[in-house]
């Protein structure tokens, strides 16, 4: 049955990868052949040509990405840098993690240097178009081809531009709606409610017993784009809100103004934690943990932690967030896909190593964060999976049920768009701009 649902999710995920990027051709000079080229289409070394894990000499890899400590894909890193290390002593590989907010920053800075690291962590799509039509990523067509029968090429849709392989997929997560039960059964709810009419009088119920809906991160955008983006999906359909994000369509869309009118109106009714506006994901997530919300929206990769809290896994289910306009959208538009990515970069000393390196470094990745509950696997799985926590087959069930995924919208639209969407995101959250002038300013700022 397990085998069967993870057939279907990743059918699922095709869809979302011909949807979310939509066969993007770039409009850089990524169109490196694969055979020995970056993307900019200059010959690699030829002192490394040739070169492969078995063969290369000792030699130093650098990696950056994003699991810092506290992250929950920290130990799926852990484990499989450590097997890499077992398997090719000959490798050193010198990792530096960093937070998820400044590290955008850091590796767009770095990019337009040319001064990246040799593998690095990007968020798959538009994100990563960007360092690809500035011909700073290395094609990893030629590497793909040894991998083909454990990574499904369907998978790799959203890191694929002019058809040629720019990025090695990790898992693949949706947004969940996660309830501590123990404070829903306090006000009479034994499941989370399934329609929004039901959602609103669970949300007041609690309000009412004293205990906040919701946790935000104000001070991570990000954060706040996982309420805001599936209530605009649920109100507005998968296929509205996805149009909108790839520039297929305008943001002039008076349905998304009232979605967004929606959402405020959750933050007007006192149904989020005041105090969220100034603190970091962290921080809300060991608040939900400790029973002050009964409400999170947030990735799935957080399973991992949520298993890992013997007291409060118990307490903790997740489902997706209910429709609000029926005539517009349904139930299994997720907001979410494959995302989180490894890449090489152009500039590298050994590239082809590395792009080996990144393979075999992300099948274990994908392996070992799978089996803690991070995500559900891009790469097929293998090994004894049986100790999955329930929660992430819930969501694995979640996503057997889907009919249509809208990628993350800063990851869906390029670095410049993202930031001015962003900054409307964090304007509608402190209640500075209402539904109309949220469509309108991006509408003008955008396109």
């Amino acid at each position: 049955m397990k085998r069967k649902l993870l057939s279907v999710l990743m059918t699922g995920a095709m869809v979302l990868s011909l949807a979310a990027c939509g066969g993007s051709t770039g409009s850089g000079s990524g169109s490196g052949s694969g055979s020995g080229s970056g993307a900019s289409g200059v010959p690699a070394n030829s002192a490394t040509a040739g070169e492969t894990l078995a063969t290369v000499g000792d030699i130093t890899l650098d990696m950056w990405c994003i699991a810092t400590e506290s992250d929950s894909n920290r130990h799926s890193y852990e484990a499989a840098i450590a097997d890499m290390q077992a398997a090719y002593p000959n490798v050193t590989l010198n990792w530096e993690a960093f937070e998820n907010q400044s590290y955008k920053t850091k590796i767009k800075a770095a990019v337009s240097a040319n001064e990246m690291p040799d593998i690095f962590f990007t968020w798959s799509c538009a994100f990563l178009q960007d360092f690809v039509d500035a011909g700073r990523v290395w094609c990893l067509d030629d590497a793909y081809q040894n991998y083909k029968s454990e990574l499904p090429e369907s998978m790799l849709g959203n890191s694929t531009y002019n058809g040629h392989h720019y990025g090695v997929p990790l898992t693949m997560n949706i947004v969940g709606l996660f309830a501590n039960m123990d404070l829903l059964k306090s006000v009479g709810y034994n499941e989370i409610p399934g329609t929004y009419d039901e959602f609103i009088a669970c949300c007041d119920a609690l309000k009412a017993a004293d205990i906040i809906p919701f946790g935000c991160a104000g001070k991570e955008t990000w954060c706040v784009t996982e309420y805001l983006e599936s209530v605009i999906e649920k109100s507005v359909g998968y296929e509205a809100l996805n149009d909108i994000f790839l520039g297929r369509a305008t943001w002039d869309n008076k349905d998304v103004a009232a979605a967004v009118d929606t959402f405020q109106s959750l933050v007007n009714n006192g149904y989020f934690d005041p105090s969220g506006i100034a603190l970091s994901n962290d921080e809300v997530k060991a608040n939900f943990m400790d029973g002050k919300y009964a409400f999170y929206m947030n990735g799935t990769w957080n399973c991992a932690d949520f298993a890992n809290n013997a007291a409060f896994f118990p307490k903790v289910k997740v489902a997706e967030f209910p429709v609000i306009n029926a005539d517009k959208a349904t139930l299994g538009q997720l907001i979410g896909g494959p995302s989180d990515t490894l890449a090489v970069a152009a500039s590298s000393a050994h590239p082809e190593v590395a792009a080996e390196y990144t393979f075999e470094l992300g099948k274990l990745i994908c392996h070992y964060g799978y089996l803690d509950g991070c995500g559900l696997p891009a790469w097929t799985p293998y090994g004894d999976t049986s100790a999955v926590n329930a929660l992430t087959q819930d969501v694995a069930a979640i996503c057997g049920n889907a009919t249509g995924y809208v990628l993350f919208g800063d990851t869906a639209m390029n670095a410049d768009d993202a930031n001015t969407y962003l900054s409307y995101v964090d304007q509608v959250y402190g209640c500075q701009v209402n539904g109309d002038q949220f469509i309108q300013g991006l509408a003008n700022d955008i396109r």
